[in-house]
């Protein structure tokens, strides 16, 4: 346990500073957006009342009232988010690369440490949660933050407020990143680890064939997609919606923990018995 953990901390700091700057983004972007997006809205309230003369009234019916919601839509608030998403999609390539096409071979030293290998595996996928849920807890925290910061500047009589459970019901990917219950929030990001070890376990395929493992590798991640989407396939197509709600997903866990086991199997076959280094 000790060594893993050291393995995590190794690969954390590797990241760390990338990482960082992903999250001064995140801040930097969401503060400034939020300040300009209100200011932007008052300015065209202060136009519309003192100097068009509208009645507050009629500028709220045209307008509507400014909230996080107004936010939420822009660009300042969603393009960090996504550069986020999109940095630690490429980065769960780049873990494993990086070890064979740095400056030095550093994978054979990875792979010659003592201990288990499947440990390196495991250490690469927890430091890919971590970040997940370090990115996630920052967006929890900036919601009263920016909330605070939208009430300084737009006045109670043209704002709605907004707690962070409304926030996160309004828009669909946010209700992905913020599950409401214990249990989606288990389903969301275990899925989302399953589909992490899916793509592990692909690359180490190509890692230990080359040319002939890329095609393994797509051959592997098409029939995990099938077993994954199998209950729902042949529920739509061949039974015609013959299972109960409960027992499809009931199914689709049995069929993700199946990906799951077969992922982490094969991905412990490969790293110990066939890795090139």
């Amino acid at each position: 346990m000790n060594r893993y953990l050291k393995l995590v901390n190794f690969e954390f700091e590797r990241f760390v500073k990338f990482y960082l700057v992903l999250i001064g983004v995140t801040i930097l972007s969401q503060i400034v957006g939020l300040i300009i997006t209100s200011k932007s809205y008052m300015s065209r309230a202060n136009e519309e009342i003192y100097v068009n003369l509208m009645p507050q009234s009629d500028f709220l019916d045209q307008y509507g009232m400014m909230s996080f919601y107004n936010f939420s839509q822009t660009g300042w608030f969603i393009g960090p988010i996504a550069l986020c998403i999109v940095a630690l999609v490429i980065y769960v390539f780049f873990i494993w690369y990086r070890d064979w096409f740095g400056k030095n071979t550093f994978s054979y030293r990875l792979f010659m440490l003592p201990t288990e290998r499947i440990n390196i595996y495991f250490a690469k996928a927890t430091t890919i949660l971590l970040f997940v849920l370090g990115l996630v807890a920052l967006q929890i925290l900036l919601f009263p933050i920016e909330s605070q910061v939208l009430k300084w500047i737009v006045p109670p009589e043209f704002r709605m407020d907004m707690s962070v459970l409304e926030i996160t019901g309004n828009l669909y990917f946010l209700y992905l990143l913020f599950p409401k219950t214990l249990i989606e929030f288990v389903l969301f990001y275990g899925t989302g680890m399953v589909a992490v070890f899916v793509m592990f376990t692909a690359i180490l395929f190509e890692r230990s064939y080359r040319l002939k493992g890329i095609l393994f590798a797509i051959l592997y991640v098409g029939i995990s997609f099938l077993v994954t989407m199998g209950p729902l396939l042949i529920d739509t197509f061949i039974l015609d919606n013959y299972f109960y709600p409960m027992e499809l997903f009931l199914l689709e866990v049995g069929a993700v923990l199946i990906v799951l086991v077969a992922a982490l199997w094969i991905g412990n076959k490969l790293i110990k018995h066939k890795i090139r280094v």
